[in-house]
């Protein structure tokens, strides 16, 4: 009986050895599987194609939407430049095991020092390189109608945000009488605005307003310059962002 179970246990080990055995060899081969010896000329020209389409509709899309001061065309054009390198990128790494290891302890050192000023310009920057990665990866579709979906959803938010441009204005008025009277003009005068800071000191009174017209004409300045007590008044046309 002993020797029977002797038997039986022995042919238990045996198979759960073979069964991890083959389960390890099946990780194995499938981890291999994904990378090849050789990469077909015709897969890398298909993937640069699309990462240029698609990194040109970034560059274009940017190119349209841009609301700053001074627009970067070398900033934009290295927005193609990413999505085509990080494409090319990624196919060596899906090709060669080795490779990709040694790859990713290289880009582990790399450090970029361009300050990015424009929370916008953090997310076209992104944009691309998460486009280079799919294209990369061989899954064009999802790189092409994310894009296409990312693309419409940025044109629309930014473009809405940029209709109605804020105006900030700097008025130097004598006393309280006049500061009615200006506000009393600005009733009438603008859409809606908001005081955004009031400095009072000796024979002075310094307001700075947040507003939006009803449309860009700004001849409203001059009538309230002609108010009495208003010393001076100043539109200036910014982002929206302001530091009291």
């Amino acid at each position: 009986m002993s020797h029977f179970a002797t038997l039986a246990a022995a042919a238990q080990t045996t198979a759960q050895n073979s069964d991890a055995t083959t389960f390890s060899d099946m990780i194995k081969n499938s981890v291999l599987d994904n990378f090849v010896s050789d990469i077909s000329i015709s897969r890398i020209l298909i993937t640069l194609a699309i990462a240029f389409v698609i990194g040109f509709f970034i560059y274009v899309l940017y190119k349209r939407v841009f609301s700053g001061v001074l627009y970067s065309k070398s900033f934009n054009v290295s927005l193609i430049g990413m999505t085509m390198i990080t494409a090319t990128v990624i196919i060596a790494i899906n090709s060669n095991l080795v490779l990709s290891l040694g790859m990713v302890g290289a880009l582990s050192i790399v450090r970029f020092r361009t300050p990015i000023k424009d929370p916008t310009d953090l997310i076209f920057l992104f944009w691309a390189a998460v486009a280079g990665i799919v294209t990369g990866a061989g899954f064009y579709t999802l790189a092409i109608i994310g894009s296409i979906i990312i693309g419409l959803i940025l044109f629309l938010f930014i473009k809405r945000s940029s209709l109605e441009t804020p105006y900030l204005l700097v008025v130097n008025c004598e006393g309280d009488d006049t500061e009615r009277e200006v506000h009393s003009h600005l009733d009438k005068s603008v859409k809606r605005y908001n005081v955004k800071q009031k400095t009072v000191s000796a024979g002075n009174i310094e307001l700075t307003l947040e507003l939006r017209l009803d449309d860009k004409a700004g001849g409203f300045v001059n009538t309230l310059s002609d108010i009495a007590g208003v010393k001076n008044a100043l539109l200036i046309s910014y982002s929206g962002d302001y530091v009291s």
